[in-house]
């Protein structure tokens, strides 16, 4: 077999099939060529081809209800149909079955190669595409066996499909932006875009020109027309972050565009419309802020249409050991390093620390000991001092042996006399009553790493 793409020429011309076939042979191609459309469909059923040059007006099945049943494949081809005497009403039906292209003959053998190669690079850039995807929907998975977890996956499988707005509640560092991201990704907007707007981190007198874009010189700073988020999201969906911190007045213009779907940019008259899926998350008791006079009632009542509770990583303690070992795969790979491991006694100082920061916090401890612990078994001298703090709350005590407790109670001693000395190591070891040279080998024993 000859290298390169495969192609598969369809002509009931003998000539015509030799002809592209000889060309694109020369051309690096490997090509097979048949006569008749049932031979191109039983060939195309058992050989994975990246383009086929099909005729229009085939004996038997025709070139169009040809090119229908290859666009059903699992994985079609790029097809260029071929007629003699094409008609635009032709070109224009074969683009809608998914043609790549229409050429007339008598063939350009020229831009019959031009097409052929662009076909090929379109076509493989759609499989990157996929590829993309699906690791995007990979990335975005809700991880964790426990009972909320695999209760919250069901909800975004039977809420993702519809454009129902959603409101995701949970502390900060749950994962309310992964589930925002979950659901869109299994949405049928998924190839739109996903924006995103953290409504506690922009300063109000820029959240409308962030939503709603604005004209040039409508305010000072405004040197050139800007798009907002919503237009940004025109056809996909919009994520609210932290939408207990918007402004009453910001609110008030949010609840337009959800009612209407138009709004204006900030200093146009001009209305424009979007087709945008809302979703909202907050870590505050909105109808508190109700209470008070700070969130409208008629926009809570727009958002929470289905609501969403993102459990705290304590809550569901069960779960961590999973999380764990999938961050240490995870920045294992992304650092080029040999994939690390917890042992026992150290996955259950992480089980019964409280984990304040939530699943954020343990990603973040995760990540730094994949980069400065020295050995690929990570023990319980490897983690830092806080998690024994928080462990040492637990009515069971952590360590199973006295070796493990002192090199634990070692490491965060050590650990706060450096930070007191900021990690002079002159100034520590006198503190400490060693020599450096003996409290850098106890640094390195403890699997303690000076910062950079």
């Amino acid at each position: 077999m000859k290298p390169g793409p495969h192609l598969l020429v369809v002509d009931d011309e003998a000539g015509i099939r030799e002809s592209l076939a000889s060309i694109l042979e020369d051309e690096g191609y490997h090509v097979e060529a048949v006569g008749s459309a049932e031979e191109a469909l039983e060939r195309a059923a058992a050989g994975d081809f990246e383009v086929v040059l099909l005729d229009v007006w085939l004996p038997g099945i025709d070139g169009l209800e040809a090119l229908s049943r290859l666009q059903s494949s699992p994985r079609p081809p790029a097809v260029i149909m071929i007629s003699g005497h094409g008609t635009i009403e032709t070109a224009v039906r074969a683009t809608k079955l998914g043609a790549f292209d229409f050429i007339e003959k008598p063939l350009s053998l020229e831009k019959i190669i031009v097409l052929v190669r662009n076909a090929i690079q379109q076509r493989r850039l759609e499989d990157e595409n996929q590829l993309l995807r699906s690791e995007l929907g990979y990335r975005y998975q809700v991880i964790g066996d426990s009972v909320p977890m695999k209760a919250l996956r069901q909800q975004i499988a039977v809420t993702a499909p519809t454009n129902g707005r959603v409101l995701i509640y949970g502390e900060s560092g749950t994962g309310k932006e992964l589930v925002a991201r979950a659901l869109h990704a299994a949405s049928l907007r998924s190839k739109g875009s996903f924006v995103e707007v953290n409504c506690a981190a922009i300063p109000e007198e820029l959240i409308e020109s962030e939503l709603f874009g604005h004209i040039k010189g409508s305010f000072t700073g405004a040197t050139e027309d800007k798009i907002g988020k919503f237009q940004k999201a025109d056809g996909g969906t919009l994520f609210l972050d932290e939408i207990g911190d918007m402004s009453l007045r910001t609110q008030s213009k949010v609840l337009r565009v959800l009612e209407e779907q138009r709004f204006e940019r900030v200093g146009s008259n001009a209305t424009l419309s979007v087709d945008v899926r809302v979703i909202a998350a907050t870590n505050k008791h909105l109808e508190q802020e109700i209470a008070r006079g700070a969130f409208r009632q008629d926009l809570f009542y727009r958002l929470n249409v289905i609501p969403f509770y993102v459990p705290a990583l304590r809550d569901r303690r069960e779960d961590i050991p999973t999380l764990a070992r999938y961050f240490l795969s995870e920045f294992s790979s992304a650092y080029g390093k040999k994939t690390r491991e917890l042992s026992d006694s150290a996955m259950e100082i992480l089980i019964r620390y409280p984990w304040p920061g939530n699943v954020r916090e343990l990603r973040n401890l995760v990540e730094r000991l994949v980069i400065v612990c020295p050995q690929a078994r990570i023990e319980p001298h490897h983690l830092p001092p806080e998690l024994f703090r928080g462990a040492a709350e637990s009515p069971h005590h952590p360590y199973s042996t006295l070796h493990e407790a002192r090199s634990a109670y070692e490491r965060e001693f050590i650990l706060r006399k450096l930070q007191e000395h900021r990690w002079n190591m002159t100034q520590t070891a006198a503190a400490l009553g060693l020599e450096r040279s003996h409290l850098y080998r106890k640094m390195k024993s403890l699997g303690i790493a000076a910062p950079d």
